[in-house]
């Protein structure tokens, strides 16, 4: 998708430079819809679609849309070169059910290219999870996995989360979320006040082939910008509200002055970056 005409382009250069652009592989912005109507979506898109990667119909909430403006939506975002997808209860759902096929045909047919495999409220063993995944990418799905446990008290394990990413890696998946829910509290790497515990964090990306791969759900603005302090402005991000989706890409910009900041500590050590495609 070309990128529009800003107003100040060619005025004032973004100070983090090194900001990825569409279609890119990194730095992508997962937003969580919750119930979007069209003018809504439509709006949102217009205003920020160059920003936003995927669009997660959140938890089951696909459900419960009337067919047509189902997809209408879809339709609607695709055409704006974003993916959309159904939440990963919703698959669970299905699991649980017995339907999963079923519902990745239907899933097909309503127009989505992307899907969830989870189980942060079920329990897959690893065959069952390295299944889905397979089931789905032979029906053409591009695959995303999660994960973590959306249960405060199942505190995450980063060796045995480290050796799900890479499992589902293996498998397919063309990325890995970790839990942070919708609330960015009391899961994945996030203590219960939402606060990110580093040394959960850097022991589960210890050693992980691709920190690429990995999308970190953070819809707390101080989780934003302590992941793209660590990770640089081309980390991927999940569960952002619509509404944030413009203030994330001024924090991965340097355009906020928590990452300005950033911009200035390069700039004296050497290390800004130019523009990455």
């Amino acid at each position: 998708m070309s990128r529009e005409v800003r107003a100040y382009a060619g005025v004032i250069r973004p100070p983090l430079q090194e900001r990825a652009r569409k279609l890119r592989s990194t730095g992508q912005t997962m937003v969580i819809d919750k119930g979007l109507g069209l003018s809504q979506t439509r709006a949102l898109l217009e205003l920020a679609g160059e920003y936003i990667d995927f669009i997660k119909l959140g938890f089951g909430t696909a459900a419960l849309y009337p067919e047509r403006l189902l997809r209408e939506k879809v339709a609607l975002i695709r055409g704006r070169g974003v993916e959309p997808y159904p939440g990963g209860t919703f698959f669970e759902v299905a699991v649980l059910q017995g339907r999963l096929e079923a519902f990745l045909v239907a899933t097909w047919e309503l127009g989505f290219r992307t899907v969830e495999v989870s189980d942060g409220t079920i329990d897959l063993c690893p065959r069952e999870r390295e299944q889905a995944i397979r089931t789905a990418r032979a029906l053409g799905f591009t695959v995303i996995t999660e994960v973590g446990k959306k249960d405060g008290a199942r505190e995450l394990d980063p060796a045995a989360a480290r050796a799900q990413v890479e499992a589902d890696l293996a498998a397919g998946a063309a990325k890995v979320i970790l839990e942070g829910r919708e609330s960015g509290k009391g899961a994945g790497v996030y203590d219960g006040e939402g606060r990110l515990r580093p040394g959960i964090l850097e022991e589960l990306v210890a050693g992980l082939p691709d920190p690429g791969a990995v999308m970190w759900e953070a819809p707390l603005k101080a989780q934003q910008q302590e992941l793209i302090a660590r990770f640089g402005p081309n980390v991927n991000l999940g569960n952002v509200a619509p509404d944030e989706v413009i203030a994330l890409e001024a924090l991965r910009c340097g355009l906020r002055g928590d990452t300005l900041r950033l911009a200035l500590e390069g700039a004296q050590t050497g290390g800004a970056g130019g523009a990455a495609d």
